[in-house]
């Protein structure tokens, strides 16, 4: 189905209630490395990076200038970008992530989930980290403030910035008496030391299905499958929840993104974001909204497109209908690659690339098994080729866990004792996590990683070698699934979503000379590990790709 056919995310599913059911965060997550290689090498590269438009991070500022300290990442993210959402990953494991691969990598960021206190539910279901009880790092699923404050300054020591999940629109559901996860005893409506009944939207009122077409109002005052609804519009609610991200900004939190974003009024985000403080090196923190905007409703991703400006930030937005058009390899409805030639802002259906968070799949789409993710195979890691090789947005990519689709078990928390502590992914002293072998049928409750698929670290670098190419050149389809197109004359991609060969003579844009294809293998001691392609003197060079492959070259990688 494609994602303006079902709801996901904030937007629950029709019969999905509160007693267990999703957070305004939605999605579960799942995750998957995805069949190997895509033409059977690709050793990791560095370098990420999108050209998202905005300004470079000042990742080398540090907050003291004493030995040790960490730097601080702050402001946009530097052209070229890339981050990884590590879906309920613990703060510990997340530190020796970021030191092992994503530094090496190339990574900008690592989005990670909502730190505050929690609700707990039974059988520890993904969505009781989106049911706010106290915004105390103290203890989460994920782990202690102190872990924490550690994962912030050893990922920032390798150059990834945290995004923290913020979940602030509403608190908790259910009723009577309840637990949070460091033993905050807590009903709905009441929260110690934080909030009362007379912090939320009154009267009590519930989101309807029809409210998303025909009331924004409802949409944003209304309770979300049963979760109370904070008042945002209120100076004291505003004040508290400034205060919670002015904590995190303290840490070294490179940034945040605003959960259930599209349940807020435009203007009560744009008043806490006001509230918010520069990090010691000057920078706002970079910012991205959660709106989901699959088309034809009241809300609409383009409403908020200047929140923050007035502090001097604007916010960026997390591309739904984008993400929607990659069920194009999976030819949904006739659908094919083809139609990416005419994909773009100017024709109404993106939004501007300074401003777009984008993605193939995220814990909301995956979880609904909604257009594209790890199970699809080779489609999916061809989906992510195009993700990472398009000058557009700014490239999320999701890493988490597997669960079982659409149905009884999609909601499982991550991998976790009979408690519900979740186990490490990392062993004691080693320097590699633990992810499913097998990430096609991974077993549910295992971790997966597809974040370190072999194809991932070279598109990163494929990313920053053609920042300043900032349009698609050449592109040229055979009307249906096999597709090439340039970043100016910095690189050159090729994607054949097909069951049979392509080879074609194509109009590269590149200068003349004899690349190395960095999917199979790249550029070794001056010599081409995989495959190699010709480009003549006039820029034509004639490239072929097995079914189900792609074949990236870029200046840079050239024997």
């Amino acid at each position: 189905m494609t994602l303006a056919a079902c709801s996901t995310g904030s937007d629950p599913a029709p019969g999905e209630g509160p007693g267990g059911a999703g957070s305004a965060s939605a999605g579960g997550g799942s995750a998957g490395a995805n069949g190997g290689a895509l033409t059977g090498g690709g050793a990791g590269s560095s370098g990420a990076n999108n050209p998202s438009g905005g300004t470079s991070a000042s990742a080398g500022a540090t907050s003291g200038g004493q030995a040790g300290a960490a730097p601080i990442i702050s402001g946009q993210p530097a052209p070229g970008s890339a981050f990884v959402h590590l879906f309920e990953w613990k703060w510990t494991d997340i530190a020796a992530e970021c030191e092992n691969y994503l530094g090496p990598a190339g990574f900008a960021g690592v989005q990670v989930s909502p730190p505050s206190e929690h609700a707990l539910i039974a059988t520890y279901p993904w969505y009781q980290r989106y049911q706010t009880v106290n915004y105390s790092l103290a203890l989460s699923r994920s782990g202690t403030a102190a872990e924490f404050a550690d994962m912030v300054h050893r990922c920032a020591r390798v150059g990834v910035g945290i995004y923290v999940d913020a979940v602030f629109n509403h608190t908790t559901a259910g009723t009577g008496a309840n637990l949070g996860s460091n033993g905050t005893r807590f009903t709905k409506y009441e929260y110690p030391n934080l909030y009362t009944a007379t912090d939320f939207h009154q009267p009590t009122c519930a989101i309807a299905d029809a409210d998303y077409v025909g009331s924004a109002d409802h949409v944003r005052r209304c309770e979300l499958v049963g979760l109370a609804d904070l008042n945002t519009g209120s100076d004291t609610v505003r004040d508290k929840i400034a205060g919670y991200l002015n904590s995190l900004v303290d840490l070294g939190v490179a940034g945040f993104r605003i959960d259930a974003a599209k349940h807020m009024a435009p203007e009560d985000i744009d008043a806490i974001l006001s509230r918010v403080n520069k990090h010691a090196a000057g920078h706002l923190p970079f910012v991205f909204l959660e709106v989901i905007d699959n088309g034809g409703e009241a809300i609409h991703a383009s409403d908020y497109l200047t929140v923050g400006a007035s502090s001097g930030q604007a916010v960026s937005i997390t591309d739904f209908q984008y993400a929607g058009s990659f069920d194009r390899f999976l030819d949904f409805a006739g659908r094919t690659l083809s139609l990416f030639k005419t994909l773009s802002a100017s024709t109404g259906n993106l939004l501007p690339s300074a401003q777009a968070v984008v993605f193939t799949t995220n814990h909301d789409t995956e979880r609904h098994n909604v257009v594209i993710n790890y199970q699809n195979g080779k489609q999916y890691d061809l989906a992510t080729v195009l993700l990472l090789a398009s000058p557009y947005g700014y490239p999320s990519l999701m890493s988490s866990y597997a669960f079982p689709m659409d149905g009884p078990g999609e909601d499982i928390g991550p991998p976790s004792d009979s408690m519900g502590h979740t186990n490490s992914i990392y062993a004691p002293g080693s320097k590699t996590p633990n992810c499913a072998p097998d990430p096609l049928n991974p077993p549910a409750g295992s971790w997966v990683c597809q974040h370190r698929d072999s194809f991932i670290a070279p598109m990163l670098a494929f990313r920053k070698a053609t920042v300043g190419a900032e349009t698609i050149t050449n592109f040229w389809d055979n009307g249906k699934d096999q597709i090439g197109f340039g970043r100016g004359a910095k690189g050159f991609v090729v994607i054949n979503d097909e069951s049979t060969a392509l080879s074609h003579a194509f109009t590269t844009g590149l200068p003349a000379g004899s690349y190395c294809d960095v999917l199979s293998g790249g550029l070794k001691a001056g010599a081409c590990v995989g495959t190699t392609v010709v480009v003549d003197a006039t820029g034509m060079a004639t490239i072929a790709a097995p079914p189900m492959s792609a074949v990236v070259i870029q200046v840079g990688q050239m024997k």
